[in-house]
């Protein structure tokens, strides 16, 4: 009896295989919660990639001061320093990466998600710092982000973000 693998590999089922790629590419935002996730975040952006957007929303300040109106302007840039609109960017992807680092504050998160949420745009974060922070350190962060993000990773070395960029066709 032939398995389900050599069945599917006959020229009988070779017909219904489709040899294309993917007809859209992933389009990926990836943005750095605070400074020294800022500076990982600018680094990666370096690298090749399959056309993410790397952006920084360190200038994040929380809600405006009363009397003041709501804007989401000012909230994220380019890694150029240009301001970034936030419901721009969240409609023009379809996954959101926030970088974080343990220890830092991760405010943004909330605000991002929510964009996120509306338009039905999945979010990931991932968290700096491991390996120099205590378990305590990490547990306050992991409660800053974990409403926000459908995955939460806690990365042992920078280099794993660039590998978790890659795992998700950054």
């Amino acid at each position: 009896m032939e398995s389900e693998s050599a069945r599917m590999a006959s020229a009988a089922q070779a017909k219904f295989r489709i040899d294309r790629p993917n007809s859209k590419g992933r389009a990926v935002k990836v943005i750095a919660l605070d400074r020294p996730s800022e500076r990982v975040v600018k680094g990666l952006a370096q690298g090749q990639w399959q056309g993410a957007i790397f952006l920084t929303a360190t200038a994040f300040s929380g809600a405006p001061k009363q009397g003041e109106p709501f804007s989401v302007n000012g909230w994220l840039n380019d890694l150029a320093g240009r301001t970034k609109n936030l419901i721009d960017e969240v409609n023009s992807a379809d996954l959101v990466v926030m970088v974080a680092t343990a220890g830092e504050n991760a405010a943004a998160a909330a605000i991002i998600s929510e964009a996120c949420s509306h338009n039905h745009v999945m979010t990931t974060a991932l968290i700096l710092g491991s390996a120099t922070s205590s378990d305590e350190t990490l547990s306050k962060m992991l409660a800053q982000l974990r409403p926000y993000a459908m995955m939460l990773v806690i990365a042992s070395a920078d280099e794993y973000i660039k590998d978790m960029l890659t795992a998700l066709r950054a």
